[in-house]
């Protein structure tokens, strides 16, 4: 479907179509008719999939126009970085409709703190933020949503997994009951259905790919030892020259500067990415990333659901998650709306039962490519016991098969790059 046949607002179209995008992408094309009807919506929708922008644009095609400066939507968020690339897309929509957005979230200096409140008090159009700072801003008495007519939770499922529920019930307790209210999780857990329970009411309901990665990533696996993680990882850049674009993920925000040393004695310039970085710092590394400046960052998971770049060719993780589903969202920074990427998983033999669940989650198993010669052997692929009330699916050995090199990323999707 094109977004023209979604009778959006001409002026939208127009910035739609200068950004070089036609077609709509499922959840745009299932979601957008409804939140248009002032529907309340629970959307189970996977990274790289569009959703962003199909909440976007119905709040901004039911908006434009609107005469006072009172905040009219809250779209609430988990990482900072998510914050500021939703701002960015909706100024980047916007572009030819009269709407203003600012992003709240925590870091930066007095000055941050001061255009924020400067947002809040004066009204803007439409506030995204995180949960914690915005809830600082809201003790201070002088935010006023009496006007606000849509809530979005996005990535719900992260902000409940970080801890957010009581920020979010007492944020939720200051919005107008008459409100609509859309909610999209990369999961459909329980908690999930218990928050939506609370939130919204006689919801649509749209379910699509839980939980699997992109078609266009190619997944393997290597075996290997600790030890061996930093020459492999030599080995496959010095195999992919042409790659531009690469992110290596650690579940350790310790270990981003180790690994950031190791790739410089074996030739490779990196940049690490973390929680310890302060927000300028952060902006930075990203800013020469998307530029490609920097060809190589090295980032925890907290950055896993906050990266909204193009064309990023290689995904690779340095330590298998924890999380199950933080694979997929490792995963899902690659072959974003139809384009084509890799993702490479460096399995140690501690982490060959995290390998099994992430397995059962996204329902196949994951090619492994043997070990170059010169670093030795891998571990033995090995099962203990499965996780209690979980299959296990994929108990026997790997079939030892060398998976084909992958080429530059595709280029020119139609889809709107999704957040």
């Amino acid at each position: 479907m094109t977004f023209e046949e979604l009778h959006l607002n001409p002026q939208l179209l127009e910035a739609i179509f200068h950004m070089g995008f036609v077609d709509a992408t499922p959840v745009q094309e299932m979601a957008i008719p409804k939140i248009l009807k002032n529907k309340d919506l629970i959307a189970c929708a996977q990274t790289g999939t569009g959703k962003t922008a199909a909440f976007i644009l119905p709040i901004l095609n039911k908006i434009t126009g609107k005469e006072d400066t009172s905040i009219n939507t809250l779209i609430i968020v988990p990482t900072r970085e998510l914050a500021i690339q939703i701002d960015q897309e909706i100024q980047g929509l916007s572009y030819f409709v009269s709407v203003g957005s600012k992003a709240i979230y925590g870091g930066g200096d007095g000055k941050n703190w001061d255009e924020q409140k400067e947002a809040l008090v004066e009204g803007t159009d439409i506030i995204v933020a995180t949960p914690g700072k915005l809830l600082s801003h809201i003790n201070q008495g002088y935010v006023n949503f009496s006007k606000l007519e849509h809530l979005v939770l996005d990535e719900a499922d992260k902000m409940l997994d970080m801890g957010f529920m009581p920020d979010l019930m007492a944020i939720i307790n200051k919005l107008p009951e008459q409100r609509q209210t859309l909610m999209f999780s990369a999961t459909m857990a329980s908690k999930i259905r218990d928050l939506a329970r609370k939130i919204l009411k006689n919801p649509e309901e749209i379910t699509l790919s839980i939980s699997k990665p992109a078609a266009g990533v190619k997944q393997s696996v290597y075996l290997c030892h600790d030890n061996q993680k930093i020459p492999l990882i030599k080995h496959i850049l010095t195999d992919r020259p042409e790659y531009t674009s690469i992110i290596i993920f650690t579940s350790s925000k310790s270990k981003v500067s180790e690994i950031v040393s190791g790739l410089a004695r074996n030739g490779f310039k990196s940049t690490g990415v973390s929680s310890n970085l302060d927000q300028n710092q952060r902006e930075e590394v990203l800013l020469g990333f998307r530029s490609k400046r920097t060809r190589i960052i090295v980032a925890t998971d907290v950055m896993s659901r906050g990266i909204d770049i193009k064309e990023i060719n290689l995904v690779i993780n340095y330590d298998t998650p924890f999380d199950a589903e933080d694979y997929v969202h490792r995963v899902g920074r690659t072959a974003r709306a139809n384009t084509k990427g890799e993702a490479i998983t460096l399995v140690n033999e501690r982490d060959m039962r995290k390998l099994n669940s992430i397995q059962n989650l996204i329902e196949s198993e994951i090619p492994r490519v043997d070990l170059p010669e010169e670093l030795g052997p891998a571990p033995e692929f090995k099962l203990n016991a499965a996780p209690s009330g979980k299959k296990r699916n994929f108990k026997k050995k790997f079939k030892k098969k060398t998976a084909p090199k992958t080429g530059n990323t595709a280029k020119g999707s139609n889809d709107v790059n999704p957040a």
